[in-house]
């Protein structure tokens, strides 16, 4: 997909394009057959190892472990802090010399070798890694990160079973385990079709390094792909950002504490379709609906604060660098 036309839009999201944008909830992948409906609702499973998931906004069952605790997460600061401690630097303090380039392995994840399946060409990808580096540069708004994002492998897999892509499963690890490559600091990225309408999951870092860890995303949500109006390859950024260490801009909700972020204004809970202005809790500063750590559609969302590329770099420090 060629990038022409995608600043603008990402740009003028909270302005006349979003003014005219449909809350849209779910959305169906043309390719992908008997999976329905896409969206954009996010969670991590801490306790079992911190990997965060997007699904369907009131799907039955459904749990949002991403939205941990109070304690949950005072455990996790306390743990961040701790590890930088041990290597001499002090939080929100920590500044990087260089820009920080993060090696990708693409692991394309089909059960028969088509599109339809999985398959995604080297086309979408690149323009999925073109992207990420745009988004984390700033180049559609916001701040820009330390981080960029070099390619260096694309492994394609043809193993219906690992296929579709089963959050938490038996299934999920041992693919996992077998394709997983590189250090704490090499991303690592599954792409398929996922079960249970979802978008994708991500692993919060951790002290010890997992064959978890790493990224999974619908195949389609890359851009150019089929997942309406989830296939400008933010569900990759967003996904990107609880790797390096983000929370939801609505986690904790009004709380003082929320996301642990102090340019992110207060959100009682996540946004979905790009409802312009929207303001839910009584703090200053409406909804950070344009921000990628939010639910909205991707045409709507198209920045990180400076408060969040100062956490994502002490992540780093602490755990991947």
């Amino acid at each position: 997909m060629a990038d022409a036309g995608r600043t603008p839009r990402k740009r003028a999201a909270g302005l006349a394009v979003a003014a005219a944008a449909a809350f849209v909830l779910n959305a169906s992948p043309v390719a992908l057959g008997a999976f329905a409906a896409t969206s954009a609702a996010c969670y991590d499973p801490v306790a079992s190892g911190a990997a965060s998931a997007k699904a369907k906004p009131g799907s039955v069952g459904k749990v949002d472990p991403n939205e941990l605790t109070a304690a949950q997460t005072d455990a996790r600061e306390k743990e961040t802090n701790a590890l930088l401690k041990g290597k001499g630097k002090t939080p929100g303090t920590v500044t990087a010399a260089a820009t920080i380039t993060i090696p990708v392995i693409v692991h394309v994840v089909s059960s028969d070798g088509t599109r339809a399946n999985g398959n995604i060409p080297d086309n979408l990808i690149a323009a999925q890694l073109d992207v990420l580096n745009k988004s984390y540069a700033g180049v559609y708004g916001g701040t820009a990160t330390a981080f960029q994002f070099q390619l260096v492998k694309v492994n394609r897999v043809v193993n219906p079973a690992y296929y579709p892509i089963v959050y938490g499963s038996q299934g999920e690890k041992a693919m996992k385990a077998a394709l997983r490559e590189g250090d704490a600091g090499t991303l690592n990225i599954y792409t398929g079709l996922l079960s249970d309408d979802l978008l994708g999951w991500a692993t919060f870092p951790t002290k010890k390094l997992s064959t978890s860890d790493g990224v999974v995303i619908l195949a389609e949500s890359v851009p150019g792909g089929t997942a309406t109006p989830y296939n400008e390859g933010d569900t990759a950024t967003h996904e990107v950002g609880h790797w390096l260490n983000l929370y939801h801009t609505f986690q904790g909700g009004c709380s003082k504490q929320n996301d642990k972020v102090s340019d992110t204004p207060a959100e009682a809970s996540a946004a979905f379709g790009c409802p312009v202005a929207r303001d839910t809790c009584t703090a200053s500063g409406v909804d950070p609906i344009h921000n990628f750590m939010d639910y909205t559609d991707d045409a709507c969302m198209y920045e990180f604060t400076a408060g969040q590329a100062q956490r994502m770099l002490d992540g780093w420090t602490a755990y991947r660098g």
